[in-house]
Parts: C-alpha cells; structure tokens; sequence
C-alpha cells in the first residue's frame, strides 16, 4: 500500500537540512544535503507508518495540504511516498 505525507524541509545555520512532517507527531529527517533530508525523511515515515500500523488502534492522520500549513520564507515541501507491503495476518 502507499502512503504519501508532506514534508517540509529547512535549511538550517550550519547549512544542513531539517525536515518535518506535519502530519506525523515527532517525525523528523535531517542531512547534510537536501536529497540526503528527504531520504533520511522516507525512512523515518516508513518507521512511522509502519509501527503506527501495528498497533491496535491504528489511526492514521489526515494529509495537510501545502496552503493549510505554516511555512516560513524559504521552505521546501516535498511529498514523500512510502511503500508497505503487507504480509500475510495483516488485516487491510
């Protein structure tokens, strides 16, 4: 199953990448390069969606649009897509 979420990513003072999704509580990316935040961003909502949905009151958020968000001058929104796949006992 795929799940698409908007991340937003910064450019920090250092000069490295910051990203967050405002949808998923707590989930965060960083990296020295843009590409390197928004890979380290797909791995840290795969392990999100992912733990989210092995438990029993899985409830995954609503996906923001770009204009419901608040960025700051300067910010990237990228849409991230996660893949799982589902296995066997796994109810969809």
């Amino acid at each position: 199953m795929k799940f698409i979420y908007p991340a937003v990513f910064r450019k920090t003072e250092k000069g490295n990448y910051k990203g967050y999704f405002p949808d998923l509580a707590c989930c965060e990316a960083v990296g020295d390069t843009l590409d390197d935040a928004i890979e380290n961003a797909n791995a840290a909502a795969y392990d999100w969606i992912t733990l989210e949905l092995s438990e029993d009151d899985c409830q995954l958020p609503p996906v923001s649009e770009a204009e419901d968000m608040d960025l700051q001058n300067g910010d990237i929104v990228r849409n991230i897509s996660v893949n799982i796949r589902f296995y066997e006992g796994w109810d969809e």
